[in-house]
C-alpha cells in the first residue's frame, strides 16, 4: 500500500483519502510508540466470544442474537466514551436482558464473557514480530486502551506481551476513555512527559485513537486494514494497512 501522510492541521484543507506530501520520518524517529489494543494488536471477535460464553448456558447464540446485543452494546460504548456512564455500568447493562432470561446476574454473564474473550485471544498478523523488532531497537512502548482491566491483563499475559508495555493505561482504571485527552495526558505523565513529536499513537479507531492522539499533541498512525476512507476532519500523520507495513515505516 502507498503510505498516506498528512500534515496535522485540525482537518482544515484536508480531503479524506488524499495524501499530502511531506518527508517520511527517519527510522527510529519516534522514541515512544503507544498502541491501542483491540483490533490493533489483538483480534477482537465479540461474536465468537459471546457464542463461547452462551454455550456454557446451553444457548445457541446466533447472528440475530448478536445484532440485538449490539443494539444495546454500541450506544453504551458511546455513552462510556463520552463519560456518561461508568465501565461497570456498561458491562452489566448490556447483559441485563439475558440475565433475566437465564436466571443469573448480569455481572456473572459479563465475567464469563471476558473470560471467553481471553480464551480466544490471538495476536494480529505481524504483531509479535513488530513488538520484538521495536524492543530490539530499544523503542519504548505503551498501551492506551478503552478495554476492561481484567480482560486486557489476561490477554497480554496470555500472549506474552505484558512485559513489553509500560505504561499500560486502561480506561477502566483511569476513569476516562479515549478520545478524552486526559487519558493520553495520564499516559504521558507516566512516560516522564516526553516531547510530543517523539511519541506515535497507533490505533484502528480514527474517532478515539487518532482524534484523541492529535488532541494530546501526538503524532498518529491509523491502522486501517480494510482501506476505509479517512473520516472528514481527521488527519492522521500516517496510515498503514498491516503491522508489517508499520514495522517497515518505523524501522526501515
Amino acid at each position: 500500500m502507498t503510505r498516506h501522510t498528512a500534515h496535522r492541521s485540525g482537518g482544515a484543507g484536508y480531503r479524506a483519502g488524499l495524501p499530502v506530501s511531506r518527508r517520511e520520518p527517519d527510522a527510529l524517529n519516534y522514541r515512544w510508540i503507544l498502541f491501542d489494543a483491540d483490533d490493533t494488536l489483538f483480534h477482537f471477535d465479540a461474536y465468537q466470544g459471546l457464542r463461547r460464553m452462551f454455550e456454557r448456558h446451553a444457548v445457541d447464540f446466533t447472528q440475530a442474537h448478536y445484532a440485538q446485543y449490539q443494539e444495546i452494546n454500541k450506544p453504551l460504548w458511546v455513552h462510556y466514551q463520552n463519560g456518561a456512564i461508568t465501565a461497570a455500568e456498561l458491562q452489566t447493562t448490556r447483559f441485563e436482558g439475558w440475565a433475566q432470561q437465564l436466571g443469573v446476574s448480569a455481572a456473572e454473564l459479563n465475567e464469563a464473557f471476558l473470560l471467553a474473550m481471553a480464551e480466544i485471544c490471538t495476536l494480529l498478523p505481524g504483531a509479535q514480530a513488530l513488538i520484538d523488532a521495536l524492543a530490539a531497537a530499544q523503542v519504548r512502548m505503551g498501551v492506551i486502551t478503552n478495554g476492561f482491566t481484567a480482560l486486557q491483563l489476561a490477554r497480554l499475559e496470555r500472549t506474552g506481551l505484558r512485559g513489553h508495555f509500560d505504561p499500560l493505561v486502561i480506561s477502566e482504571q483511569v476513569g476516562v476513555a479515549k478520545p478524552d485527552v486526559r487519558i493520553f495526558e495520564h499516559a504521558l505523565a507516566g512516560m516522564g512527559d516526553p516531547p510530543r513529536d517523539q511519541v506515535l499513537m497507533v490505533g484502528d479507531n480514527p474517532h478515539s485513537d487518532i482524534v484523541g492522539g492529535l488532541a494530546a499533541g501526538l503524532h498518529t498512525c491509523w491502522f486501517n486494514p480494510n482501506g476505509h476512507e479517512v473520516p472528514d476532519g481527521i488527519a492522521p500523520h500516517h496510515q498503514v494497512r498491516s503491522l508489517p507495513e508499520l514495522q517497515a515505516l518505523l524501522l526501515g
